[in-house]
């Protein structure tokens, strides 16, 4: 058996079925996304400003949708958390640059931000399992 197949199963009978979590957290199903880390600030229209308005202040821990708007706090390793080489959070604003954000979609924004710091978190504890999972698995070690 493959270490991936052995992995993916370790996954969903694991105590805290760490792979059903972050399966629920992506679909932002997950009770752990309330209530959300971030929160929308600011006095405005809530439109996404393109170019260098759109931005991300690290030491705030503030990603300015406009002058005057901002999510925060987020941290630097959500800010700039990858998938399939895409930041996600700068992604998903620039997808709606120019456009006035509805109440809806800052709801989601404030879920995706806290779905990927739970995704760390998650990530993290996978890591710090993956030695005893291939140790258990696979006793003569790993095989390719």
């Amino acid at each position: 058996m493959k270490l991936d197949a052995v992995f993916a199963q370790y996954l969903d009978s694991a105590p805290a079925s760490l792979g059903g979590r972050l399966v629920e957290l992506h679909l932002l199903r997950s009770p752990e996304l309330d209530p959300p880390l971030a929160r929308f600030e600011g006095v405005g229209d809530g439109r996404v400003a393109k170019g260098k308005r759109l931005r991300y202040d690290a030491e705030t821990q503030r990603i300015y949708v406009n002058e005057t708007q901002y999510f925060a706090p987020v941290p630097p390793e959500v800010w700039n958390y990858q998938i399939g080489g895409c930041q996600v959070c700068h992604k998903w604003l620039k997808d709606r640059v120019e456009r006035q954000l509805s109440l809806n979609e800052v709801r989601t924004y404030c879920r995706v931000v806290t779905a990927l710091a739970r995704t760390l978190a998650i990530q993290a504890e996978i890591d710090a399992r993956y030695d005893d999972i291939e140790t258990t698995a696979l006793p003569d070690g790993p095989t390719d």
